[in-house]
């Protein structure tokens, strides 16, 4: 059964309103935000290949390539939810991230590097 699909204008601005205080932010609208950037993701590099893991919020699939369809996938990335939007929106890069340890890649295509961010203005 398919996800239903966050609006633009309701994803945007959940994302706005954590960019504007993320430590007033509230759980609802981090977890909004989360969920909508992840969409933005799999909309942007649509595929099977890395799974985007951001827990508690949500995860998704993305990145042509061999497709997984049992068990743990071969390509994970495994972020905090304050790591994740600031990659999303740019307030962080991918190296910058990878350096501080606060995102777990493993798998030889579990990289986002030249994907982010999304462009939330």
């Amino acid at each position: 059964m398919a996800r239903a699909r966050i609006g633009d204008a309701e994803g945007a601005a959940a994302v706005r309103a954590w960019r504007a205080d993320p430590d007033a932010a509230s759980r609802d609208i981090r977890a909004l935000a989360v969920r909508y950037s992840l969409q933005a993701l799999a909309d942007k590099v649509p595929g099977n290949t890395v799974e985007v893991r951001v827990p508690p919020f949500g995860a998704v699939q993305c990145i042509e390539g061999p497709r997984h369809t049992r068990g743990t996938p071969p390509n994970v990335i495994e972020t905090d939810a304050t790591t994740w939007l600031a990659l999303a929106t740019g307030g962080q890069t991918w190296a910058q991230a990878l350096a501080s340890g606060r995102v777990h890649a493993s798998g030889q295509r579990a990289q986002l590097d030249g994907l982010l961010p999304l462009g939330f203005g």
